[in-house]
């Protein structure tokens, strides 16, 4: 137990629990103005970001409590298993202080080299990502998705809208590979499928990442994806191009195209803040002399599905041997070793 409780204190010094308190505090002092309400999207968020640290807090205060209350039964293996797992779920909040990993992440995921395949891997992927979110009781929206023509989708982006979302998803970011028996050909023969992945923060109009308005072209289309037949009939859909970079980014899930401007924004910024950092990452990989540029050979991880079933993690070598419920959102230990691990 007193190992317990020297992590638990350097957990509430690396959270800094005091700034968290003053935090909720503030919180609900604002929550308490006639204004607040006014925007219902932001007060919304204040209200999920308040939960989140209440739920801190109050974690924190029970493990306290617990283990003070467990010294007497510092034996018992199941007392032990519990307060070590929730030890570690603490922990891992510790690694994320990158500077938007308090962020919500837009993730978006576009089929590669495979055809048909490749497009049913996207939406595996897709399914994938959506139940670990449920799982966290995380805000989910298809904020845009292109379907494949036969199966499938083509890309597809989703905004989810947690407090560290970005934090725990930002090293999904890569090439996926999948191995497995073709359920669209008569011989069943194996094929390998890819898929890109990105993840970047959702990230609001701020004074450190500023867009110039003229390096911007706005467009509007009619959206055949989210929407119904209003969507179709009129220009709802919006594609954003970041000039200077060529970026681009298109949003159709909402009938209103202000409501999809300011959402293809925030995911140009995203974009963006992600852009810089893989250049920083270039530029000292390129002073070691070991940079390799990203290409569909450098998966970051693989799920084979036949002739047995194993998910292997490239970068943290972890193996997982039930593949399918790695698929069914079971991503907790991939992701965990990935923050463990790959932390900045």
């Amino acid at each position: 137990m007193q190992n317990f409780i020297k992590r638990l204190e350097t957990i509430k010094k690396s959270l800094n629990i005091e700034s968290l308190k003053k935090k909720i505090i503030e919180i609900e002092k604002e929550s308490e103005a006639a204004s607040f309400w006014q925007n219902h999207e932001k007060a919304a968020a204040k209200m999920r970001e308040l939960a989140e640290l209440q739920g801190i807090v109050e974690k924190i205060r029970n493990l306290e409590n617990r283990i003070q209350n467990a010294e007497d039964k510092s034996q018992k293996p199941e007392l032990k298993h519990n307060l070590e797992k929730e030890l570690e779920e603490l922990e891992l909040k510790t690694f994320l202080g990158g500077k938007y990993d308090k962020n919500g992440a837009l993730l978006s995921i576009h089929a590669g080299q495979g055809g048909t395949e490749a497009m049913d891997w996207a939406a595996m992927l897709l399914r994938m990502y959506l139940k670990y979110c449920a799982n966290k009781n995380w805000k989910t929206e298809i904020v845009d998705e292109v379907p494949g023509e036969e199966a499938g989708i083509k890309s597809v982006t989703v905004e989810i809208d947690a407090l560290y979302a970005y934090g725990y998803l930002k090293h999904e970011h890569g090439t996926h590979r999948l191995v497995r028996q073709s359920p669209f050909n008569a011989d069943h023969l194996r094929q390998t499928s890819f898929a890109l992945v990105e993840i970047v923060p959702l990230i609001e109009e701020t004074a450190d990442l500023e867009i110039n308005p003229g390096d911007i072209e706005v467009a509007t289309f009619r959206s055949s994806g989210p929407g119904g037949q209003h969507a179709n009939k009129t220009e709802s859909a919006v594609r954003a191009i970041h000039k200077p970079t060529g970026l681009t980014v298109s949003v159709s899930s909402s009938r209103s195209q202000l409501t999809n401007r300011k959402t293809a924004l925030n995911l140009l910024r995203g974009k963006l803040y992600q852009l810089m950092q893989e250049q920083q990452v270039e530029k000292v990989q390129e002073l070691k002399g070991r940079y390799k540029p990203a290409s569909w050979g450098n998966q970051i991880r693989s799920y084979t599905l036949d002739p047995y079933q194993l998910v292997k993690d490239h970068r943290t070598k972890v193996e997982i041997g039930n593949a399918q419920r790695v698929l069914d959102g079971d991503l907790d230990k991939l992701i965990e070793a990935e923050i463990s691990l790959l932390v900045s």
